[in-house]
């Protein structure tokens, strides 16, 4: 079981930065992929970066060249840098961690979202 807890979420202004922190506790976090979705409401959530358990990581185009997914093992965190922010990126970003290896494979577990809010 992984427990998943976002932060870093927050009003910023176009052309802004944020770096979004996903905090796991549980056993098996270095076996996971981790990815970070985002969903706007009356939209489907949609996959905004992936990094594998090996650290092969894929973006979105919508985002490529702006969005940075990157994973700390040690400290059972993944994080997403965006920057260039633009107002269309505002939404809800849930974390989200499926196991790659073990019995367990493909379990999938959630965090609880943080909303981004780009405006001036």
């Amino acid at each position: 079981q992984v427990q998943l807890v976002e932060s870093g979420g927050g009003l910023v202004q176009p052309g802004g930065s944020l770096r979004l922190s996903c905090a796991a506790s549980g056993s098996g976090f270095s076996f996971c992929g981790l990815a970070w979705y985002r969903q706007v409401p009356g939209k489907q959530r949609e996959l905004v970066a992936r990094i594998t358990s090996g650290g092969s990581t894929n973006y979105a185009d919508s985002v490529k060249g702006r969005f940075t997914i990157s994973r700390d093992n040690a400290k059972y965190t993944v994080y997403l840098r965006i920057n260039s922010l633009k107002p269309e990126d505002t939404a809800v970003y849930y974390c989200n961690a499926q196991l790659e290896i073990g019995p367990r494979k493909g379990s999938s577990y959630w965090g609880q979202g943080t909303q981004v809010t780009v405006s001036s």
